[in-house]
């Protein structure tokens, strides 16, 4: 069996996105981050804008984020950096500013989520609202961005995923918990497992319109999605700071390094290879192939899109 060589960096588990976006132009390049009001997504804007790219915080909360856009103007230098309302877990919002988006988009990076909410909630459709969240409002955007990325003439999609897939594949039996017990850790891994899904499939789909997809995980870092689970629980030798947990994202939102690459899983900087088992130590680096599984992806696209439409 034809196996394709793990794309290999420079960069590690240390990098941070100061250091993976040096010397990088992004002058004349437009981006679109999601949940950039916290975490790595604002560092994410900031190591772009940084680099010269006009930034749309795409926040569900404008008045939030417009604090956020005037501290990052006066850090990076760059007035070229906006505020829109999108809250993935509402299609309206989603639909709204997509609608409204003129001209070419160079990188579309999927950041917001939500993890392991304690009881069962029903989201967009009134289907799970991890999975809601998470995937299809991200899927709704995507597809509502696709004119603006192609138009780029070479454009990247961000899917910030988890490790956090390793606890579930997408059951398409149930996507919605309506016949298993409700399980907060198992629906959030899903969610993940979506998400890394959906940049399998828009790339298939989509690289010949020139864009490129690529998913990641970020690393264990301290942030606000940690909040249903009583604060982040990894040992401190294996978390991340803020910088260190954007590194990837920025790698593949700007680095001229994957230029033409597509489809892959990304954590540390670097492709992680494809593992049997959820590995049971920590740090260990890996993908569960059915993330990465061709006909899953197609068939999760098609699911989107009847629930979308």
């Amino acid at each position: 069996m034809f196996m394709t060589k793990l794309f290999s960096s420079p960069f590690d588990r240390d990098s941070t996105a100061s250091d993976v976006i040096k010397d990088v132009d992004l002058s004349g390049k437009r981006a679109v981050i999601t949940g950039a009001t916290s975490g790595i997504g604002v560092e994410t804007a900031r190591a772009l804008a940084a680099a010269g790219a006009e930034v749309t915080l795409a926040v569900r909360r404008p008045d939030a984020g417009e604090q956020i856009a005037a501290d990052l103007r006066t850090r990076t230098g760059n007035a070229a950096i906006r505020v829109a309302r999108v809250d993935v877990a509402d299609l309206e919002s989603v639909h709204a500013f997509t609608a409204t988006w003129t001209g070419p988009l160079h990188i579309l990076v999927n950041n917001a989520g939500i993890m392991m909410l304690p009881e069962l909630q029903r989201g967009i459709s009134g289907h799970e609202q991890q999975f809601a969240t998470n995937y299809l409002g991200h899927f709704a955007l995507a597809l509502g961005l696709h004119s603006a990325l192609a138009d780029a003439g070479g454009a990247r999609l961000v899917s910030v995923s988890s490790s956090g897939h390793l606890f579930s594949p997408v059951v398409f039996d149930d996507l919605d918990y309506r016949f298993r017990p409700y399980d907060a850790l198992g629906a959030y891994g899903q969610s993940k497992t979506a998400e890394v899904l959906l940049a399998v499939e828009a790339d298939r789909r989509w690289s010949g319109d020139g864009i490129r997809a690529n998913a990641l995980h970020p690393g264990a870092i301290a942030t606000n999605l940690q909040r249903h689970t009583g604060g982040l629980k990894t040992p401190e030798p294996y978390r991340k700071t803020i910088g260190q947990g954007a590194a990837t994202s920025v790698f593949l939102a700007a680095s001229p390094l994957v230029e033409g690459i597509g489809g892959r899983y990304f954590e540390d900087v670097n492709e992680a290879p494809q593992v049997t088992a959820r590995p049971t130590e920590l740090g260990v680096p890996g993908v569960a192939p059915y993330a990465l599984d061709a006909s899953n992806a197609e068939r999760l696209w098609e699911v989107g899109t009847a629930i979308l439409h």
